[in-house]
């Protein structure tokens, strides 16, 4: 596609359809753009969803000092950080514009629980788990004990452990079943 024919808004459609937030900023610290996402994130973090928080600054403040000692390669900074109920990765590079006579700091802030509960609901759906055994896989995938998905669902323990064999047991099968595949892929080719 001719990069002439896309829309002049092409660019921030893309950048607001990530599920992680976006931030272009300058080494001036000014905040060039930010989706939704990082908004949000920036608002829990700082109080403010136009200020940059003081742990992403960190991360942008170390590729800057990385460009001194690396001057001629690509480099990633990346931090995790917990703040209140919010696991954060932070990853810092640079990006350059045809516009921009100095290059600009590509920010992407990833919320980790959120990663994690979208893993585990395309492992329920892969694995084809009941509606409680896929909100016991989440809470169990985001780090919870046997005891307090109990608690959280309202189930005895003995309940969450059968459920919990119940979805070994389904993703053992579904293992099972695309090494079997794998197998017999193998065999007609051979």
């Amino acid at each position: 596609m001719n990069s002439s024919n896309r829309p002049p808004n092409f660019l921030q459609a893309v950048l607001e359809s990530f599920v992680d937030g976006i931030l272009v900023l300058t080494e001036q610290k000014e905040l060039l753009y930010a989706n939704a996402t990082a908004q949000q994130l920036c608002q829990r973090l700082a109080g403010s969803s136009n200020a940059v928080p003081r742990e992403v600054w960190q991360v942008c403040e170390a590729l800057i000092e990385s460009r001194e000692l690396y001057p001629n390669q690509l480099l990633v900074i990346e931090s995790e950080i917990e703040h209140e109920e919010i696991n954060l990765r932070i990853r810092a590079q640079w990006l350059t514009f045809e516009t921009v006579k100095r290059p600009c700091l590509l920010v992407r802030l990833q919320d980790q629980n959120q990663a994690i509960q979208g893993l585990a609901i395309a492992e329920a759906q892969t694995w084809g788990l009941t509606d409680r055994e896929a909100q016991v896989w989440m809470l169990r995938r985001s780090g919870w004990s046997r005891k307090q998905i109990a608690g959280e669902l309202f189930i005895a323990l003995d309940t969450v452990k059968k459920h919990l064999r119940n979805i070994q047991m389904k993703r053992q099968t579904h293992v099972d079943e695309e090494d079997w595949q794998l197998n017999q892929k193998s065999l007609c080719t051979a």
